[in-house]
């Protein structure tokens, strides 16, 4: 039987500060022992959201439901939620074993050694229990804020942009170390970030956000390939936006006039209406020297163009192509038997499958927000 005493409930949460709207009415539902992240740039509403599960923001509208309790009016201090910030926030007058105290020792709890030590070697620092915070690295000081959250057994850790102030490197080994203590502590993860690998990286079920609105919400290869916005198209990744008109549906695949030529992608990837964009990722295509047009397989879509960019990046050279529907088409080719004919300049064919097209309402205003209710 699945629990849902950790489920995070908002109904019809909305925040407004004076005439503008931080975030517009939404419900949100994020499962007990997922690891949910809240991505979008900044002012979209994601940090709002949060601190409104956290009571550090009162909503103009709505409720919050941690399980079966409304917590709408709770204090911060009365909710079983604990929040860590990209400041870390840690004591530095304590030693590491005091700051991950400090919480059992303010509620009174007297036998804290072994709570701590455990706590410490879930989070890998059993053996800096006695340096102060400024004797640790960035990545260090994070974990001893996550080990000081957990401690009390919130329902619920929300993570505020966590790894914002560390660098790359360091930056891809806490996500896979976040994601490493959230499986084995089992807690509800609410995590908020502007960084689409990080949300990718950690997240079981991502909620994108725009302009205060839930633009699309499921789980991250869901959503690279399958946007339903020219927003998330874009925001999650690159994608390559060609518009054009539907010359005819069968029930399983959609040809469109694009230009002078005709791409095809499969029905259930293409909205209803006469106007779409097609769009197709950037390594989901392959690049060929114009003289090899003719070894292309029949049933790809193509396309002709002349390289103006190339850019060897190590894994994969990222060219710009200029085509006739769309002057800078991104391509990434692996860099395993290099075309040195590839060079800017060169006549090229851009083509690719079909079944990696998708479709997007060429009407829509971009960005433009989904009313519906966001449940996973």
């Amino acid at each position: 039987m699945t629990d849902h005493s950790g489920d995070v409930r908002l109904a019809g949460i909305g925040k407004t500060y004076g005439a503008f709207t931080a975030v517009h009415p939404l419900d949100l539902t994020v499962p007990q022992g997922s690891f949910f992240a809240l991505l979008g740039a900044s002012g979209c509403g994601k940090t709002t959201t949060l601190r409104m599960i956290a009571g550090l923001e009162e909503p103009t509208s709505g409720t919050v439901h941690l399980g079966d309790q409304d917590v709408t009016r709770l204090p911060p201090y009365k909710r079983p939620v604990n929040t860590v910030f990209q400041s870390y926030a840690l004591f530095p007058h304590l030693d590491i074993f005091e700051n991950v105290a400090f919480g059992l020792r303010r509620r009174g709890i007297k036998s804290v050694r072994k709570q701590v030590g455990d706590m410490l070697e879930l989070v890998q620092l059993g053996e800096q229990a006695r340096k102060r915070p400024h004797q640790l690295s960035g990545g260090q000081q994070q974990r001893v804020a996550v080990a000081r959250a957990l401690i009390n057994h919130p329902k619920v850790l929300l993570l505020d942009e966590p790894l914002g102030a560390l660098d790359l490197k360091l930056r891809r080994q806490m996500q896979l170390e976040l994601k490493r203590i959230q499986t084995e502590v089992g807690i509800t993860f609410v995590h908020v970030t502007h960084d689409q690998e990080e949300a990718m990286t950690m997240a079981d079920t991502v909620a994108v956000m725009n302009a205060g609105r839930v633009e699309q919400l499921g789980a991250p290869a869901d959503l690279y390939e399958n946007p339903r916005t020219t927003f998330v198209a874009n925001f999650l990744g690159t994608s390559n936006l060609i518009e054009g008109e539907v010359e005819s549906r069968t029930g399983e695949e959609v040809v469109l006039k694009a230009g002078d030529g005709r791409l095809a992608l499969p029905g259930d990837r293409c909205p209803a209406g006469s106007r779409v964009l097609i769009g197709v990722r950037p390594e989901k295509v392959a690049l060929a020297h114009a003289h090899e047009e003719n070894d292309v397989p029949d049933g790809r879509n193509r396309l002709r163009g002349t390289i103006v960019d190339a850019a060897f990046i190590g894994v994969s050279t990222q060219y710009v192509v200029r085509t006739a529907v769309c002057p800078e088409f991104a391509v990434y080719v692996q860099n395993v038997d290099r075309d040195a004919r590839l060079v800017p300049g060169a006549e090229v064919v851009l083509h690719w499958s079909p079944a990696h097209t998708f479709g997007l309402d060429a009407s829509q205003d971009i960005g433009a927000g989904t009313e519906e209710e966001a449940v996973v």
